[in-house]
């Protein structure tokens, strides 16, 4: 029994953290790569993932619960990549989402989780290296119950994440990407006097959730429309407890994962697919989930090239 965790924010998760963000959106320009959209210009992405477990870490220990059989969670996701200037890109976005499981009487969740935004600037681009700053910061849109886990949409807390990421790009189309974050989260209110964590009853209504940390690295290909890559990421929270044995998780659990994922593109015009695949190799108080994930874009202009008049 586990929540993925979240970043991105994501994960995704991871991911997950978020991810997690962090965990695991499909799109063209992401708040964790080195595309970005040109002055003027915009894209809209919506995809659907699609990610189940049937094991999970409690704790370290890799186990099943028949109460709960197989655990999935269905994302649709908006998001839209605007340029503003030429080495300045916003990005937003709001995934809509649903939990079940296909054991045990727990009732599923649904609807729209955090808005997120980010700010993504370019401030080197040399001989085919980049450095890029990006910001960001979630919000909660409706009042979901963020205790209810593994069936939880998300966790109700306000989040800010920093992050660094640099990029080598050859001529050849070759590209190899690397990145680091770190996500600051506020405390959340439960529906409850007291609760109990790493071994302490509080007799308090507000938890103080572990804050996150990423780090990717990624491999690929972007040339003629065409783009992919392989990637590995790793998420965890700063600090925290474990899941008790044989009780659900919580909101201060230690969640961590380490994924490997491949990530897909082709847009030769305005309208492109892609499509991931992300598969959790080792983990703690996380599910060992496989997530699949694809999508539509189009990018548009929406202010005139003033050059070209």
């Amino acid at each position: 029994m586990l929540h993925r965790l979240q970043k991105r924010g994501n994960r995704l998760a991871a991911l997950l953290a978020i991810l997690c963000c962090t965990a695991s959106q499909v799109f063209a320009q992401m708040p964790n790569d080195a595309i970005y959209m040109a002055k003027g210009t915009a894209c809209l992405a919506v995809s659907y993932t699609h990610s189940s477990w049937d094991k999970y870490w409690e704790n370290t220990l890799l186990r099943e619960n028949l109460n709960i059989g197989t655990h999935t969670t269905h994302i649709v996701m908006p998001m839209l990549a605007v340029g503003i200037v030429k080495n300045l890109n916003v990005i937003v976005a709001m995934p809509y989402m649903r939990t079940e499981t296909s054991a045990g009487n727990l009732r599923w969740q649904k609807g729209f989780q955090d808005a997120s935004g980010w700010l993504k600037y370019r401030f080197l681009n040399k001989s085919g290296l980049s450095l890029n700053a990006i910001v960001g910061a979630s919000l909660p849109v409706t009042n979901y119950v963020p205790d209810f886990m593994p069936m939880s949409i998300g966790m109700q807390c306000k989040t800010a994440t920093g992050r660094l990421l640099a990029s080598y790009r050859h001529k050849s189309g070759v590209y190899l990407t690397a990145s680091g974050s770190y996500i600051l989260r506020s405390k959340i209110r439960l529906d409850r006097d007291s609760y109990q964590s790493d071994g302490k009853l509080y007799n308090t209504n507000q938890v103080a959730v572990p804050n996150a940390y990423d780090a990717a690295a990624r491999l690929g290909y972007l040339k003629h429309g065409l783009q992919a890559e392989g990637y590995v990421e790793h998420g965890a929270c700063d600090g925290g407890d474990n899941i008790r044995r044989n009780d659900m998780p919580f909101p201060t659990n230690n969640m961590k994962s380490t994924s490997l994922g491949f990530y897909a593109k082709f847009q030769p015009k305005n309208l492109g697919i892609n499509a991931r695949a992300v598969y959790v190799l080792n983990g703690s108080n996380v599910g060992k989930s496989t997530t699949y994930s694809a999508g539509i874009l189009y990018q548009f202009r929406y202010a005139k090239d003033k050059s070209k008049q």
